[in-house]
């Protein structure tokens, strides 16, 4: 099955902050995005984030902003949310720390992009690769030097869109990222450098 090309829909991105936490609940609906997510996953411990599913991780979200942290962009159609990206320092997210897949590469301080979210009706239209360059402005505005992002690369086919909830090879490297590391088949680490190294 081929993909279509994606459309060049207009969006903007805003941080999520408390004045948009309507637009975020809006976003995810009552399964909070996937499965009672709201994008903790990687902020917690496996066993907190499974004690936590529902209602607890929609806490600790909004628990997050309120403090006035910035955990992501919102991408924006015509006023609607349409699109979720998590970005932050990569020392933000607990559960990559424990990863033997994602372990650092290296030294380097780095921010990471690790989760998308598109509303169905706007899936398969360039919001992914949108919200991926959006937050790499962002976190550059923020003084990232590195971007690394953590996609998915099937090894045939093409995969269900909820399994692909950390984006795309081929979208990140549109976005040019380049990958520096694989350790699983299917799962590399791709950076973005925002200053020539």
């Amino acid at each position: 099955m081929s993909l279509k090309r994606p459309q060049n829909l207009s969006c903007t991105f805003r941080p999520l902050t408390p004045a948009r936490w309507r637009d975020f609940v809006k976003l995810f609906g009552e399964r909070g995005a996937c499965g009672g997510c709201w994008c903790m996953h990687w902020r917690l411990r496996h066993a907190d984030f499974e004690r936590n599913k529902g209602a607890g991780n929609k806490r600790a979200m909004k628990k997050l902003v309120d403090s006035r942290t910035v955990p992501g962009l919102i991408a924006y159609h015509a006023k609607e949310p349409v699109g979720w990206c998590s970005v932050g320092p990569r020392n933000d997210f607990v559960r990559l720390e424990t990863s033997r897949i994602f372990k650092p590469v290296d030294d380097q301080p780095v921010w990471c992009i690790n989760c998308l979210f598109i509303a169905r009706e706007y899936r398969r239209k360039g919001v992914s690769q949108k919200l991926i360059e959006a937050a790499v402005k962002y976190a550059a505005r923020q003084g990232a030097s590195i971007i690394e992002g953590y996609p998915f690369e099937p090894k045939s086919g093409s995969m269900p869109d909820p399994f692909v909830w950390t984006g795309l090879v081929s979208t990140y490297r549109r976005a040019g990222f380049v990958e520096v590391a694989r350790r699983s088949p299917t799962r590399p680490i791709m950076r973005y450098y925002t200053r020539p190294e």
